[in-house]
C-alpha cells in the first residue's frame, strides 16, 4: 500500500501537462498523508488542471458515518469492486509526487523506506477519484521493492499521463499492460512516523 508521500512544487513540475492549477500553490510537503488536500491532475474537456483534493475516499454509495475513508485501491480488482468500478472508468486523476515511504517489518518494529525513481524524475501515481476526494491504485510489488513490501502504487511515466486519463481507454488494462518507472529506495529516520514532521531531513539516508 501506500500511506504516506513525498511532494514539492507540484505546479512547477506539471506546467507543460496541465493547462491550468486551481488553488494549487508551489507547496513543500515532505510528510504528505491521508485526509489532507493534495494535487491531483483531472482532466476536462478543454485540457488537464491541477487540483486539490483530499487523500481519502468515502463512496458516495455509504450511509454509515463511520465509513473508513479509502486511500488505495488494488489494481487487481478495481473493476469488480463496488467503490471503485465507476471511478476506474470515468473518474481518473493522477497524484504529482516526488516520492514515497514505506515500512519493512521486522518482527514488531517496522523500519521507514523513502523510494524514488531511478532516473529520479518526478512520480505520478495513477488513481480514481469522486466529488473532492481520492485514492491511489496499488499493485504487486517488483521482486526489489518486495523486500520492504509486497505492495507498491502504481506509477506512470509522465507521457503515459494521458493515455491513462483518456476515457476511451480501459483504465485498468491500460495501467496492467504499460511499463513502470524503476524504483529505488533507501531505510530512512523514525522522525517520518510522526505525521506533523515535515522537513527534507526525513528524506535523507541514514547511517547503518
Amino acid at each position: 500500500m501506500c500511506g504516506r508521500y513525498v511532494i514539492t512544487n507540484p505546479v512547477l513540475k506539471t506546467e507543460r501537462i496541465v493547462k491550468s492549477a486551481i488553488q494549487v500553490k508551489d507547496i513543500q510537503n515532505y510528510n504528505a498523508h491521508p485526509y489532507q488536500k493534495l494535487p491531483v491532475i483531472k482532466k476536462y474537456k478543454n485540457g488537464n488542471t491541477l487540483e486539490n483534493l483530499k487523500w481519502g475516499l468515502v463512496p458516495s454509495w455509504a450511509k454509515d458515518k463511520e465509513f473508513k475513508a479509502l486511500i488505495n485501491a488494488r489494481l487487481e480488482t478495481i473493476d469488480e469492486k463496488i467503490s471503485f468500478k465507476k471511478l476506474i472508468k470515468n473518474f481518473r486523476c493522477v497524484a504529482v509526487a516526488d516520492g514515497f515511504y514505506e515500512w519493512k517489518r521486522e518482527d514488531k518494529v517496522k523500519i521507514p523506506h523513502y523510494f524514488t525513481r531511478e532516473d529520479k524524475k518526478t512520480i505520478f501515481f495513477a488513481g480514481i477519484y469522486e466529488n473532492d476526494q481520492f485514492c491511489l491504485i496499488t499493485e504487486e510489488a517488483t521482486d526489489n521493492i518486495k523486500e520492504i513490501h509486497n505492495r507498491q502504487p502504481v506509477i506512470l511515466k509522465k507521457t503515459d499521463v494521458n493515455h491513462y486519463l483518456n476515457l476511451e481507454l480501459s483504465g485498468s488494462n491500460f495501467l496492467k499492460e504499460c511499463n513502470k518507472p524503476g524504483l529505488i529506495f533507501h531505510e530512512i529516520s523514525k522522525d517520518v512516523n510522526k505525521p506533523s514532521n515535515n522537513s527534507n531531513s526525513l528524506i535523507q539516508k541514514v547511517s547503518i
